[in-house]
């Protein structure tokens, strides 16, 4: 089921914010650094086609792919990790696999209301969001 996410989505709150850091290996001063910003998360949708960029006052990240097909992605400005990716729905969220160094490491987009959620997996934690691998964030 394809839902439109298009937007400009500003960061509201994010949960767990330090412990999935530290799950991915990034150094404290790394940490304290990107735990001060505010995210900005604008998404373009052309029918199976995205582009979600990630805007802060450190830096930048850009991805662009097709529901359905596998492509190569650098989490760069995370932990900068090559990865094979794919995104799929699963009913009305977006959710990515990525295949790499960390297993179970993904993201699921959805929306509740005129809120735009993410949630970051980065390896080790199935539940719903808030374990010690996993970060939730919150746009409006």
């Amino acid at each position: 089921m394809s839902v439109n996410i298009s937007g400009t989505w500003d960061m509201v709150i994010n949960v767990n914010f330090d412990a999935y850091m530290v799950s991915l290996g990034i150094d404290f001063a790394t940490r304290k650094v990107a735990g001060l910003l505010k995210t900005q998360k604008v998404i373009e949708q052309d029918g199976q086609f995205f582009t979600m960029t990630t805007v802060s006052a450190l830096r930048n990240y850009k991805s662009s792919f097709k529901i359905g097909e596998e492509f190569e992605e650098v989490t760069k400005g995370l932990d900068n990790r090559k990865c094979q990716s794919q995104v799929n729905w699963i009913g009305d969220k977006l959710v990515c696999v990525q295949k790499g160094e960390k297993r179970d490491r993904g993201w699921t987009h959805w929306l509740e209301g005129d809120e735009l959620y993410l949630v970051l997996r980065g390896g080790g934690d199935r539940g719903r969001w808030g374990g010690a691998h996993q970060l939730c964030i919150i746009y409006a």
